[in-house]
């Protein structure tokens, strides 16, 4: 081969081998391009699929909220339901005897007696005791004392009166059916009969009888039982925490066609902390929270 041949040769070969190296290069930038195109393809098909994995989310969470929310309020409901069912309703608790009504549960907390409903005339309650507190009273006289389970509640409103800086004294709690009756007889010899009735309870119809009652009062007023004590610090603070003994304030200001009595802030009667609790919240009185329907 001569030289100028050889050059020839030698030439198309380094040609050859840039064109091979210069598609080589093509080639890859293509498919650098193309993975990069894959992969643009790739991230925008995680990233629509995230957003709409992210809004499926965001509406399953709000259902999921929704019946959180409706369950709730059913069993809020349900709730309501089961504790009115667990109180008698007025209508289980009486019965006829002869032009009378008279209650079947006399012994209970939930008991209601007033001018329609009588306590038997031979009923006195079970458990009478003396609670520990400040009274009025003569020492050994019966208006003394309570069933044990409102003693012992009328002893931790006392003291709860006394930490927040109340000074509460007892006034009269537990009476006879002889004695209601004699008190009845005396406010209608004195006040006659219509007076006493708005008063007064008549023998049998007091709740007195019952041994949950006390009439309460303060030192700035002594042993009166006065619509003042309403107005006092002290009767401010009963009408505000008796409930959260389970007491509640028997004779509301307003309610006198529903309870027959005037307002009597002095009188609390114990019904347990449950009951005492939905009474104030419910702002009423016995006859309408123990209603003749559940």
């Amino acid at each position: 081969m001569t030289m100028k041949n050889l050059v020839v040769a030698t030439g198309l070969s380094f040609a050859l081998l840039a064109g091979c190296q210069a598609g080589d290069g093509e080639q890859t930038s293509n498919q650098t391009e193309n993975q990069s195109q894959n992969d643009g393809q790739t991230n925008n098909g995680s990233s629509n699929s995230s957003e709409n994995n992210d809004g499926n989310q965001n509406k399953n969470n709000q259902n999921d909220s929704s019946k959180k929310e409706d369950q709730e309020s059913d069993q809020s409901d349900e709730a309501k339901k089961d504790k009115s069912a667990a109180y008698p309703t007025m209508a289980e608790t009486v019965e006829k005897n002869g032009e009378n009504l008279t209650v079947t549960n006399p012994d209970s907390i939930y008991v209601v007696a007033n001018k329609e409903r009588n306590l038997p005339s031979d009923f006195v309650p079970k458990n009478l005791v003396e609670p520990d507190v400040s009274s009025y009273a003569p020492k050994d006289d019966p208006k003394r004392l309570m069933v044990k389970e409102a003693a012992t509640a009328l002893e931790k409103m006392f003291a709860g009166a006394k930490k927040d800086g109340f000074e509460l004294k007892a006034v009269s709690g537990y009476r006879s059916y002889e004695r209601q009756e004699a008190i009845f007889a005396y406010n209608a010899e004195q006040r006659g009969e219509e007076v006493a009735n708005q008063v007064s309870a008549q023998a049998g119809q007091s709740e007195h009888q019952t041994g949950l009652t006390m009439d309460i009062s303060t030192p700035s007023l002594g042993s009166s039982l006065t619509e003042e004590f309403g107005n006092t610090p002290e009767g401010k603070w009963v009408a505000e925490h008796a409930h959260e003994y389970g007491f509640v304030v028997r004779y509301l200001k307003g309610k006198e066609d529903i309870t027959g009595y005037q307002y009597e802030p002095w009188h609390v009667r114990y019904v347990g902390k449950e009951a005492a609790s939905d009474v104030h919240e419910a702002g009423v009185t016995l006859e309408e929270f123990f209603s003749e329907e559940k």
